[in-house]
């Protein structure tokens, strides 16, 4: 332990940064998905520093900046949060849908697309996210979850994709404490073959269900299943993701580029359009420069942060996450970065997926057994396992920070762990038993509801707002010089921003 504990005080351990970025649809009272314009006065999707879109002109993603302290990153996500309720309350009666699993959705083609302007890189997204549409469907890119960012000083690009093996090895863990996803609105899977279970007038669910988002249900695509992808270094990582960038598809190629009327339908017709395309638990990410792409800025100045991307909204909190969530969340990165982290290898990666995929459709089965090198090994004993490995790391961490909430944190989820009933995605469908005429649509929208009071009830002073209100306004200053100092036409420049030269 004494090394350990050498080791822990060589870490930078007090200057962890983290920031959230966060989803969430746009919806109307009864549940329906509002197909209204993103907001004008919320500021410029393309250029505001802390809100933006997703896939759809419905969905929202609020972004925060990266804190040295949990509080401070959540105080800033929760300001967001107000200015959007705030801003949506006096347009009408629009509120943010709570829950991972989408509302109440229109026919595929008519969930509106992100717009972002005039400029070549704003309608290069646009364009990106129709290709996504054609690829894997609408409904699909609705689904919203919770990116947590994290990063601390001097850790090597090496160090990262030491972490990133560890964290997916033990990605179940998290998936089992905090899955949100049970159930979710019939609408969703129709046209799709599935083995849920019917709850209900308008939901289908899994009793021991974690979280359907990372299920099979979810973020998944039979094409991207070809990719086996290592995480072994930056180097055969980065290959792997320059092959999927260039390697045409042949179903994507059917597609095309444009459509005979001269619409484009796609960026690209490779395996994967731009570096964003590639789905994971968790990624390697770099800030880049305007007009640059992500594989060459992590190929040229390594990796800077990870991005965890397996989180689910939390229904039953306004903003989606607690501070107990972001300190296990701290304490299990830091125990995936500091133990030793084998190189994996293709059998391992196979058991990975079959791990995310049992654990999200039956993480809490009574005796549940996930692989581990070829053996079979119950859940509940491996993520015990995890977690108290995790406990030094929880201690280092108070011991900086003057406190015992990591340690608190982790007693909690060792306690979820002995009692999966306490875990989130088992009580939602325990709130939704005690209101089965409401089903999956009737629990998120009641929630979605509390959510907006609560938001709205806290203190909003009108610095707060004017200081949201030039954001804005500066924002689509903002777009509008991006749009003037276009010099190319479109087309010039996809062609140019795809070719595989700039890739590194």
């Amino acid at each position: 332990m004494s090394s350990l504990q050498d080791a822990l005080r060589a870490q930078p351990i007090a200057s962890i940064r983290r920031g959230i970025e966060k989803e969430g649809l746009r919806v109307q009272p009864a549940g329906e998905l509002a197909l209204t314009p993103h907001p004008v006065a919320l500021g410029s999707a393309l250029t505001h520093p802390h809100i933006t879109t997703d896939y759809s002109e419905s969905q929202i993603e609020l972004v925060t900046g990266a804190h040295l302290d949990i509080d401070a990153c959540l105080d800033e996500l929760t300001h967001i949060h107000q200015f959007v309720h705030h801003t949506l309350a006096a347009q009408g009666d629009e509120r943010l849908w709570v829950s991972s699993m989408p509302c109440r959705l229109p026919t595929d083609e008519t969930i509106p697309l992100a717009r972002y302007g005039s400029s070549n890189v704003g309608r290069a997204k646009s364009v990106y996210r129709m290709g996504l549409g054609h690829r894997y469907g609408r409904r699909m890119q609705t689904i919203c979850g919770i990116h947590y960012n994290w990063s601390m000083p001097g850790v090597s690009s090496e160090q990262y994709f030491a972490l990133i093996r560890n964290f997916r090895r033990h990605a179940f863990v998290l998936l089992y404490l905090f899955g949100a996803s049970p159930a979710l609105c019939s609408c969703f899977a129709q046209g799709r073959p599935h083995a849920l279970q019917v709850f209900g007038t308008d939901a289908l669910y899994l009793p021991h269900a974690t979280s359907l988002r990372m299920g099979r249900l979810g973020y998944q695509s039979d094409a991207q299943a070809t990719l086996a992808v290592s995480y072994n270094g930056l180097d055969g990582y980065a290959r792997s993701l320059h092959e999927a960038l260039t390697r045409p598809y042949p179903a994507y190629e059917a597609v095309g580029i444009r459509n005979p009327g001269g619409d484009y339908n796609q960026l690209g017709t490779s395996l994967l359009q731009i570096e964003n395309e590639f789905y994971g638990t968790i990624r390697p990410k770099r800030v880049i420069r305007p007009g640059e792409r992500p594989l060459h800025a992590l190929r040229e100045r390594g990796v800077e942060y990870v991005e965890v991307r397996l989180m689910d909204l939390d229904p039953f909190v306004p903003v989606g996450i607690t501070a107990e969530t972001m300190r296990l969340l701290d304490v299990f990165l830091l125990h995936c970065l500091l133990s030793d982290s084998p190189q994996d290898t293709p059998d391992e990666i196979t058991e990975i997926k079959h791990n995310q995929h049992l654990t999200a459709a039956r993480g809490r089965e009574p005796g549940l057994c996930l692989l581990r090198g070829g053996r079979s090994v119950p859940l509940i004993d491996w993520a015990a396992e995890v977690l108290e490995a995790c406990a030094p790391y929880a201690a280092a961490l108070d011991a900086v920070q003057g406190q015992s909430a990591h340690r608190a944190a982790l007693t909690q989820a060792q306690a979820s762990l002995a009692a999966p009933h306490t875990t989130p995605s088992a009580r939602i469908l325990q709130a939704m038993a005690q209101q089965a005429e409401c089903g999956f649509v009737g629990f998120a929208a009641q929630c979605s509801d509390r959510a907006r009071q609560a938001l709205l009830a806290l203190p909003w002073s009108g610095e707060n707002q004017a200081r949201f209100e030039v954001m804005a306004a500066q924002s689509w200053e903002a777009q509008k010089a991006i749009e003037a100092a276009d010099t190319l036409s479109f087309e010039d420049w996809r062609v140019q921003y795809m070719s595989a030269r700039n890739l590194g």
